[in-house]
């Protein structure tokens, strides 16, 4: 296989207790409905480390994360990471439910993966910056899972 077309390990990631319990409420309720994302990030959250929030560096993408990427089509991108009911493409504003957000979750800067895009193509993005997240209250990040 050309090393272009192999399949890469995942990197490490790691989140937070409390974005760890919220996005596996939000996957839990959206896998009810059927919706396929919700397995590629019930994969991420089996995978991931959780910490203690006060643990988590700043480096690191989480919930409300602004953070710029790149891709191997050559894009540059600067969005912020949301939860499904805040999301909005025209304000840069990714929902953690599309198969981009759910790759980027716990991702650090300088790290890369691959996702699959909804037509099913194969794409590799790497962070290269994170600006920390203004940390969501605990009843907004409840609010926010039971509207999806």
């Amino acid at each position: 296989m050309a090393p272009e077309t192999k399949r890469r390990r995942k990197p490490a990631i790691v989140l937070t207790r409390s974005d760890y319990e919220a996005l596996t409420r939000l996957a839990n309720s959206t896998s009810a409905k059927g919706a396929s994302v919700a397995d590629q990030l019930f994969t991420e959250l089996e995978r991931a480390r959780v910490v203690a929030d006060s643990l988590l560096r700043p480096k690191y993408v989480r919930m409300g994360s602004t953070l710029r990427f790149t891709t191997d089509a050559g894009d540059d991108k600067t969005v912020t990471l949301v939860f499904p009911g805040e999301a909005d493409i025209a304000e840069g504003k990714i929902s953690v439910l599309t198969p981009i957000g759910a790759a980027l979750i716990g991702l650090s800067a300088q790290q890369s993966i691959d996702w699959t895009a909804r037509d099913g193509r194969v794409h590799r993005l790497t962070v290269e910056s994170v600006i920390p997240a203004v940390v969501a209250s605990p009843h907004h990040i409840d609010n926010e899972v039971r509207a999806s």
